[in-house]
């Protein structure tokens, strides 16, 4: 294990995040880990400290916030896989009100056209879950369909729910059945239960939420809580090494939930233009803000200050996980630790090899 990755994460705790795991796989074997912090360290928005602060520990969970896409990637490539969807058709063939120009690599490309976002629980404070998903499958694109590049935390939302029809199953069940199940992932999912309530780690403070104190075990982003904790954006929780293992199927290859084609055609530069880094379906590749040096590396990041990445050619896969937004959203630092965590990644590879 590497005493510099646990130094990496004592520099950064609590003045970047309370809570910090980290997990560094160097051709499938784990390399480093280190956990830092405490899971709950602030009771409000104004700094008073917790009665009762548990630190974090490896099998600490945290909310994934958009790392939570590549789950929903997952399952819609699977569903092309047996037939159920073409990614290049309109997704007016299950959701006629969507824009008939929109396909399903638009949305994972992030080339619908759509808004970044839309505060769906403010512009239907009283409707439920159902009602406020509709609403957000018929936004219309605010920019042209088919590029420039457009982040679009509504596009992915649009994809949980065509995964949804096409594989006829709610998004959740889709997720533990295509992906969490079968790679074994027995803590990842939407919504933790009281059982696991210990282990998650705290985000922000939130008046607008029941109960006091800062959300803990209930989904950080607005949009995905609004729609019943579960979204093709963000929802899903998770400890590190479940993590991993995910990052290492990908890196292997896809099995068993994915095929070695598949996994070519979802990590391969799709030529999405004005994006800040090379885009994949679903993925990033050589994003700046959490490659570091590791320039091929492709993965995705999290709100709450999470990321994956994911190095074939190194034989790496890299997991931080972090609570950045507790107790509230505007810290300093999240980049250059993931970049220091990146850093040290390269330099057990190269030990390595």
């Amino acid at each position: 294990m590497s005493d510099r990755l646990e130094e990496i994460l004592a520099a950064a705790v609590p003045e970047v995040c309370p809570a910090a795991v980290a997990l560094i796989a160097v051709d499938g074997s784990v390399a480093a880990a280190a956990a830092a912090g405490e899971l709950v360290r602030y009771a409000g928005a104004d700094g008073t400290l917790a009665a009762d602060r548990p630190r974090a520990r490896r099998d600490s969970i945290f909310d994934l916030a958009s790392v939570s896409k590549l789950f929903t990637t997952v399952v819609l490539l699977s569903l092309a896989e047996e037939g159920r969807l073409d990614l290049d058709e309109p997704v007016t063939g299950r959701l006629p009100a969507a824009d008939p120009r929109i396909t399903p690599r638009h949305l994972l490309t992030h080339t619908a056209g759509l808004p970044a976002s839309r505060r769906i629980d403010r512009e239907l404070p009283e409707a439920g879950p159902a009602e406020r998903l509709a609403a957000m499958v018929a936004t219309p694109p605010a920019h042209p369909v088919g590029g420039p590049y457009l982040y679009s935390d509504v596009g992915m939302v649009m994809a949980g729910h065509l995964a949804e029809l096409a594989g006829g199953a709610p998004l959740e069940v889709l997720v533990r059945e295509r992906v969490t199940g079968p790679l074994k992932l027995s803590c990842t999912g939407y919504r933790p239960g009281p059982e696991l309530l210990d282990r998650v780690a705290a985000t922000e403070w939130k008046a607008e939420r029941p109960g006091p104190g800062c959300v803990r075990g209930e989904v950080h982003d607005e949009t995905a809580y609004a729609l019943g904790g579960v979204a093709g954006h963000a929802g899903l929780f998770a400890p590190a090494d479940d993590l991993l293992a995910f990052g290492e199927a990908l890196r292997l290859g896809g099995g068993p939930v994915l095929s070695a084609a598949t996994v070519a055609e979802m990590t391969r530069d799709q030529g999405v233009e004005d994006a800040p880094f090379r885009h994949g379906l679903g993925v990033r590749i050589g994003d700046p803000g959490i490659v570091g040096p590791l320039k091929d590396a492709y993965g995705h990041s999290g709100f709450t200050g999470t990321s994956l990445v994911v190095d074939p050619d190194r034989r790496l896969t890299v997991v931080l996980l972090t609570n950045f937004v507790h107790p509230v959203r505007g810290r300093e630092g999240i980049r250059t630790l993931r970049h220091k965590v990146a850093e040290e990644a390269l330099r057990l590879a190269d030990l390595v090899s």
